[in-house]
């Protein structure tokens, strides 16, 4: 195990640089450049003063951030500051960049545990009640369900909820995290506003995710129970919540353990689509509008450390086979 888990870090630090390093050559040739725009506003502020042009501006901006290199050296540049801890200032927050992130992660931590917790208690119950009743009216219901929530965009599905719930029936508010009047309210009321506003985003996330899961458990949960031993189990006269609950569940854990594992990266990366449409004030969010402003450093940050958990959710999926299953052993 330890041989093999060696191994795999090796491998994920390969993959985190060389995964790095696409997503630095991508931000480089993006024609949105917040140098420039910076570079625009002093040279505009300094216009009447006679101070320096926009051309020696952007030189002086791009030696300082080490973009007058090639993509590999300033890549490289960057790579050795981040290994000393390094990771820069946001230019377009202009504070550190870990510092903005401590700032906003727990947002996105929020509003993806509840929706992780809600996907667990509805989508898993759901697909082993669709799979013991194959082909009823209930599996073709929670069939047509799961495919509807697969097949809507997120931008489409945010559009309708906020126009029946927020528009039409004036329940929620369109955007935020927080009303008007939050400062005025007691620490319990303000608990209950931030709840308020988090239940679209959630309700939008949830809705996303459940066909996803709920076809993967009744697919799975299938497979369990047309085999061999579980026919055994039922011949044996064992009940059948016993042959569900101790027998089949069991191994339909085996792939959801997989299947779960890719939820680590969304809890802390954040939902970037979801929290941009409701200016949730989360990771996801802010990445987005530090990509659009062209920030390097923060663009760089956000992206490698989902490429980090991402690795670390591969890692944990192998090694929690062998904890749910004792027949899968790391060779």
């Amino acid at each position: 195990m330890w041989k093999f888990i060696v191994r795999r870090v090796f491998l994920a630090i390969i993959i985190v640089v060389l995964g790095s390093f696409i997503i630095y050559g991508v931000m480089r040739a993006m024609p949105t450049s917040f140098v420039e725009a910076m570079a625009r506003q002093r040279a505009a502020a300094s216009a009447t003063t006679g101070g320096p042009t926009y051309q020696e501006w952007l030189e002086q901006l791009n030696k300082a951030y080490h973009m007058d290199t090639d993509i590999v050296s300033g890549f490289f540049s960057w790579l050795g500051d981040v290994v000393q801890g390094d990771f820069g200032t946001s230019w377009k927050y202009g504070i550190p960049v870990t510092q903005k992130f401590g700032e906003v992660i727990w947002y996105s931590v929020i509003l993806n545990i509840i929706t992780i917790i809600l996907e667990v208690i509805i989508c898993i119950p759901l697909g082993i009640q669709a799979a013991r009743h194959q082909y009823s009216g209930f599996d073709y219901g929670i069939t047509v369900f799961a495919m509807l929530c697969i097949s809507l965009p997120t931008f489409f599905l945010a559009t309708l909820l906020k126009y029946a719930f927020a528009v039409k029936l004036g329940w929620f508010d369109l955007y935020g995290l927080v009303g008007r009047f939050h400062e005025q309210l007691s620490q319990g009321e303000k608990i209950l506003d931030v709840m308020h506003h988090m239940f679209l985003p959630v309700l939008t996330l949830a809705m996303l995710n459940i066909g996803g899961l709920t076809r993967y458990t009744r697919t799975n949960m299938l497979e369990v129970l047309n085999a061999d031993y579980i026919r055994t189990a039922r011949a044996k006269g064992l009940s059948e919540k016993t042959v569900i609950n101790r027998h089949a569940f069991r191994n339909t854990l085996i792939p959801l353990v997989s299947y779960m594992s890719y939820l680590i990266p969304s809890l802390f990366s954040g939902s970037m689509i979801t929290e941009t449409l409701y200016q949730i004030p989360g990771i996801g969010y802010i990445a987005y509008d530090a990509m659009v402003a062209g920030d390097l450093p923060f663009t760089m940050f956000y992206s490698m450390f989902g490429l980090i958990l991402t690795q670390i959710s591969l890692m944990l999926a192998d090694i929690m086979y062998a904890v749910v299953d004792p027949r899968v052993r790391v060779n």
